[in-house]
C-alpha cells in the first residue's frame, strides 16, 4: 500500500493534518493557517507552490520594512 503525502495548498508545507479525523474533508495548514478541503499530493507541485509562497513572504517584509 502507497502512502500519499498531504501539502497545503496555499504554502505547500506538509504540516497540515484533519482538523478533526471524524471530518475527514476539513485540513488544517499549521504552518500558514490555511483550512479547507483541498490538499495537494503531488510533491513537484507543492514545491512549486512552497517557493512562490516564501517568495511572497519575503517580498512582503521587504516591502513593509521600507515603509517604516
Amino acid at each position: 500500500m502507497k502512502i500519499s503525502v498531504k501539502f497545503c495548498p496555499n504554502c505547500g508545507s506538509m504540516n497540515i493534518k484533519w482538523v478533526n479525523p471524524q471530518m475527514w474533508s476539513i485540513w488544517r495548514c499549521w504552518d500558514c493557517g490555511y483550512q479547507g478541503a483541498v490538499v495537494v499530493e503531488d510533491r513537484e507541485i507543492a514545491d512549486a507552490i512552497r517557493k512562490n509562497y516564501l517568495n511572497k513572504i519575503e517580498n512582503e517584509g521587504n516591502g513593509s520594512s521600507e515603509d517604516k
